[in-house]
């Protein structure tokens, strides 16, 4: 929810400013969450608005991909036999010489192709040469320039959510939207569900028979009740890979033993990467340190036969040995039911060295693979990017009423352009202590953990200190005039 739900509600005990003098419970909080959330919804809504139209046109890019990219993605015809995937690496490396390749993705079901990733001088950082090739036939069916996964219309697209193309200044939008997101919503659900109403079936459907800003409520309200448990996933979610609130995250869920673990690679585990194995050792004075023994290679296929033999079968993707390393082959299903195993396998002989069940990932682990996934839409498929292209369209629209509820609010007698008044200042004056010690502190640690959100906030009180000793002076002066 965003924006204005202020009221000019006035109580039987209330001052002459419209807050309620001192009462416990919501009677005392509801003032400061109505100004909380005019102002945070305010300034707030237009990065709300922009994440979620880019997090829109991201929520489609997965089914426009497989449409513009249908020619590398999928196979002429479904042949017979798949072809060794060795062959298929050698059509891609005819296709692509001057590429190194680094791993491969074999094609995941029968109508899709085998992509073969491949570092190239050239390519900016973080971008692979991906070549596509038809697991039935080795004929190359096209090579693009990719990131990760994603094709250059996704990776775009991506990009443009996260940062607007603007780098890691941009970086700052996203965060700062996804740092409001759950307070904007969370304050607005409360307020919601607290204001009084004749029918509890006004709590969830629009009320079709008001008019004017009531109907402009109504639908703000209702739509932001169904949409907050969503957009407090997203918010969540958004802040782990943030640039500064997700440091915060990443030390948390560290310190609670939920890091993400990986299987190990390693020929010598007990070796330091990078370490001289004949550390330690004497060598006899004029004898010269032996060249070390050529590494045998089982071969990709084998490799691959030995993770399928162990498990490792749906939507595999091959990392190939580098140096003191061998084979990773990792599942990479995301769709429920998810498949995340992996194993590593001695290139030397094909022995399964290491391996990582997904059943046995911290459980913290588990819960940020399931979030990062339903942000990005791939858990439930096409199901996963329909909601959040509900969501998106959902937030537009609070955002829309939002800005609507303020301009029905403006003076009317007044000719002259103005807008609807925010709820009186010194909310907080009115809290009992043991209500507004606890909630400064709350909000202390929370501003220090999700940093943006606090600095923002600091921002946000001293500009209405500002305006509010402004607005004195004024007052002041109008009266000794």
């Amino acid at each position: 929810m965003s924006l204005d739900e202020v009221q000019d509600v006035r109580t039987p005990d209330a001052d002459p400013s419209g807050i309620p003098k001192s009462r416990g419970g919501w009677a005392a909080l509801r003032p400061l969450l109505l100004r909380m959330h005019f102002y945070a919804g305010l300034l707030i809504a237009p990065l709300l608005f922009l994440a979620s139209a880019t997090g829109l046109l991201y929520a489609a890019s997965w089914q426009a991909e497989k449409i513009v990219y249908s020619d590398e993605l999928t196979v002429a015809r479904v042949g017979e036999s798949v072809l060794p995937l060795s062959a298929q690496v050698e059509a891609a490396k005819g296709a692509a010489p001057e590429g190194s390749v680094v791993s491969v993705w074999p094609a995941p079901d029968a109508e899709a192709t085998t992509r073969v990733i491949m570092e190239s001088e050239g390519l900016p950082e973080g971008e692979t040469l991906t070549v596509f090739v038809d697991p039935y036939t080795a004929e190359v069916r096209g090579q693009i320039e990719t990131v990760g996964d994603a094709l250059p219309l996704r990776a775009w697209l991506s990009e443009f959510h996260s940062s607007l193309q603007l780098g890691e200044f941009g970086r700052n939008y996203s965060e700062l939207a996804a740092s409001w997101m759950w307070v904007v919503a969370l304050g607005g659900l409360a307020l919601w569900i607290g204001r009084r109403r004749k029918r509890k079936s006004e709590l969830l459907l629009p009320d079709r028979k008001a008019t004017g800003r009531r109907r402009t409520l109504s639908w703000h309200g209702a739509v932001g009740l169904w949409a907050v448990a969503g957009l407090v996933v997203l918010s969540a979610t958004g802040l782990t890979w943030s640039k500064y609130a997700g440091e915060n995250i990443g030390v948390l869920q560290d310190s609670l033993g939920g890091a993400t673990p990986a299987v190990s690679a390693k020929l010598n585990p007990g070796a330091e990467s990078g370490a001289d194995e004949h550390a330690g050792h004497t060598m006899p004075e004029g004898t010269q340190m032996p060249a070390p023994a050529p590494t045998a290679d089982v071969g990709l296929d084998r490799a691959v036969d030995a993770a399928r033999d162990a498990g490792v079968t749906e939507a595999i993707r091959v990392t190939l040995p580098a140096k003191g390393k061998g084979y990773v082959i990792k599942e990479q299903d995301k769709q429920v039911p998810v498949h995340f195993d992996a194993v590593a396998v001695d290139p030397a002989g094909g022995r399964v060295i290491d391996e990582l069940r997904f059943a046995d990932y911290p459980l913290l682990a588990k819960m940020t693979r399931f979030g990062i996934d339903l942000h990005m839409g791939q858990t439930f498929g096409l199901a996963n990017q329909i909601v959040l292209a509900a969501l998106a369209v959902a937030v537009m629209f609070l955002v829309f009423w939002g800005y609507r509820m303020w301009w029905l609010r403006r003076p009317t007698k007044d000719r002259k352009l103005s807008v609807g008044r925010a709820q009186p200042r010194g909310a907080w004056r009115k809290l009992p202590v043991t209500t507004l010690l606890p909630l400064a502190a709350v909000t202390a640690v929370v501003g220090w953990f999700i940093p943006l959100l606090g600095i923002s906030l600091v921002v946000f009180l001293v500009v209405d200190v500002l305006l509010g000793f402004v607005a004195g002076r004024r007052a002041k002066a109008a009266s000794a005039a």
